[in-house]
């Protein structure tokens, strides 16, 4: 009953205070770990001894591992080889080398200090990629090179574990001898694959998804046992049959099973965690404590700052690499206590460097918001881009903005052999373009000195393709206050995007989602033996009727009220149109049987 109780008040702790840390931006991770210290020996004692649940909850590691076996694809491995293996071992070597030498000057002996520096050299998976996620980073630069950088240090992290007790000081036995566990290895993964792929077709074939649960359990679990049997690592076990898996018809039914048993035990591991983070560690050493936090995420920082500009990154690419990465990792929770469990380090070296990891990890928010603040403060040192020279013909086509929707016009009016001028505000934007050949002009299209330089007053129709609705509705209100006899052919990002336009007399606009979304309505209707013929008519009344709908709604876009009511109105009448229709087409169906 009492272990109920704790699991319970673990829960409702969790639902609780985690949330806050999301919305501020801090991570579920730090989240985790801050209820386990507020509910753990060193806070309110609710719990007092955390190495039970510690034990419970590494399984929460090991499923990570088995997840991110499965998403190594040897193609998708092979495509990222240059960044992982190239970028992700030089920042691995460079950090781990600078840490390993402030560690032996220190007083720890070689081998303890190539481990620690190896360890503190990780960063937090489960924090900086939701974070860039957050920030729609993780398709810039710097996000796709920490992602290569994450995922060499979650690849290292198997063979730590497996290196960590030929460091330690006990004697294998027969049983446990790492050459067993070697040996053992390569027989799992010579005939695992075909073993597994049987047993997954046998499960799959009663079609029960506890069933299948319950297999991907034991297949992560019996490897992981067996590699802890042989004197190897549970999360090796794990890992190994995530990547047997990973090229199995199976991957993405056994990545939802093992999901919601994986987030839950991987948030019991950290709150595990920061329940055996001994505080008072920072009470009774706070300077000790505060400067090795410092002085980690500062090395770590200058270090990959200064590779990443030696490789030829732009100091911004650069400098937001470096803050990104500068915390210690999720995985040095694990590999510190494995550590000091075979007595390459001793207790209070491990709680004292589990705590430092943990603060980095707390100034992490900090460490981005500081990029922002110095990319900001550059930019406005800087001079700013010139606009470009514009050709001195006119064209008969301008396009504002040259991206997802522009580059598409663009392309067909090129076929067509239609000349165009196109405009672009983002400077990385038209770098990549005129790589694949296209010619695009840097410059605002809200600024009217450019529109008059690129003779729009000239041209037969303005191509409205920005992305960001302020500064689409800035340009659209020039264009049409300052050549009214050119047609506007707009691109709207939603339906208060196109009210706002048509506010400006542009007819001629459509929502960029609207046209994909009724083909694929219209896909559904006939996948649900809906006849094409009719299914087409039902579209085309659907968009008519929206059309009208926009129209007449275009008054009362201001008034919330008059145009929820009027929205729920007009559900009403389509449901009628297209029962009349469907009337109509059966109807028709009769005639002709007849």
């Amino acid at each position: 009953m009492q272990s109920l109780t704790t699991f319970a008040a673990l829960l409702l702790a969790t639902v609780l205070f985690v949330p806050w840390f999301k919305r501020a931006g801090l991570g579920t991770v730090l989240g985790y770990l801050a209820v386990g210290m507020l509910i753990g020996p060193s806070g309110i004692k609710l719990v007092r001894d955390p190495d039970n649940l510690l034990h419970t909850a590494e399984l929460g590691v090991v499923l990570l591992l088995f997840v991110i076996g499965l998403e190594l694809k040897p193609s998708r491995l092979w495509a990222l080889r240059h960044s992982v293996f190239g970028l992700g071992a030089l920042q691995m070597a460079g950090v781990a080398a600078a840490l390993a030498g402030v560690g032996h000057y220190f007083g720890l002996s070689w081998s303890a200090a190539s481990l620690v520096g190896i360890i503190l050299a990780l960063s937090s998976t489960a924090f900086v990629l939701p974070t860039l996620a957050e920030r729609r980073e993780l398709t810039t630069r710097y996000g796709r090179e920490s992602f290569a950088i994450l995922l060499f240090q979650d690849l290292s992290v198997i063979p730590l574990l497996a290196l960590i007790p030929l460091f330690g000081t006990g004697r294998p036995t027969d049983l446990t001898h790492p050459g067993v566990g070697l040996v053992l290895l390569v027989v799992i993964v010579l005939v695992g694959r075909r073993v597994l792929d049987a047993l997954f077709a046998h499960v799959a074939r009663v079609n029960s998804r506890e069933m299948f649960t319950a297999a991907a359990l034991v297949t992560v679990l019996g490897l992981a046992l067996i590699m802890q049997a042989a004197g190897l690592s549970m999360s090796l076990g794990a890992f190994v049959a995530g990547v047997l898996l990973a090229d199995s018809e199976f991957r993405h039914e056994l990545e939802a099973a093992i999901a919601p048993f994986q987030g839950l035990l991987l948030g019991l591991f950290f709150i595990a965690v920061g329940m055996s983070t001994n505080l008072q560690l920072l009470v009774d050493q706070p300077g000790r404590i505060i400067g090795l936090t410092v002085g980690l995420v500062a090395m770590k920082a200058v270090v990959m700052y200064v590779l990443r500009r030696v490789l030829g990154g732009s100091k911004g690419d650069a400098r937001m690499l470096a803050l990104a990465l500068a915390q210690g990792g999720e995985f040095a929770f694990v590999l510190f206590d494995v550590a000091q469990a075979h007595r390459i380090l001793g207790e209070v070296q491990a709680d004292r460097l589990t705590l430092v990891v943990a603060l980095s990890m707390a100034v992490s928010p900090l460490l981005l918001m500081l990029g922002d603040w110095l990319a900001r403060l550059e930019a406005a040192r800087e001079p700013a881009r010139p606009f470009d020279d514009l050709p001195d013909e006119s064209s008969e086509v301008v396009i504002a903005g040259f991206g997802r929707v522009g580059q598409i016009i663009g392309r067909l009016l090129v076929a067509r052999g239609v000349r165009f001028t196109a405009l672009d505000a983002d400077a990385d934007q038209i770098d990549t373009v005129r790589r694949f050949g296209f010619k695009v002009f840097y410059g605002d299209a809200a600024n009217l000195d450019l529109l008059h330089a690129a003779q729009v007053g000239s041209a037969k129709v303005f191509v409205l393709a920005i992305d960001n609705v302020e500064a689409s509705l800035r340009t659209a209100e020039l264009v049409r206050r300052h050549f009214p006899d050119v047609e506007v052919v707009a691109r709207a990002r939603n339906r208060f995007h196109a009210n706002r336009l048509m506010d400006l007399g542009i007819q001629r606009q459509i929502r960029e989602t609207l046209p994909a979304s009724l083909d694929m309505a219209r896909w559904v209707l006939e996948t649900l033996d809906d006849p094409p013929d009719l299914a087409a008519q039902l579209v085309a009344r659907f968009a008519r009727h929206d059309a009208d709908l926009l129209a007449r709604q275009q008054a009362i876009s201001h008034d919330e009220k008059q145009l929820i009511q009027s929205s729920r109105d007009a559900r009403a009448e389509l449901a009628q149109i297209l029962e009349d229709a469907r009337l109509a087409f059966a109807g028709k169906g009769k005639t002709r049987g007849s």
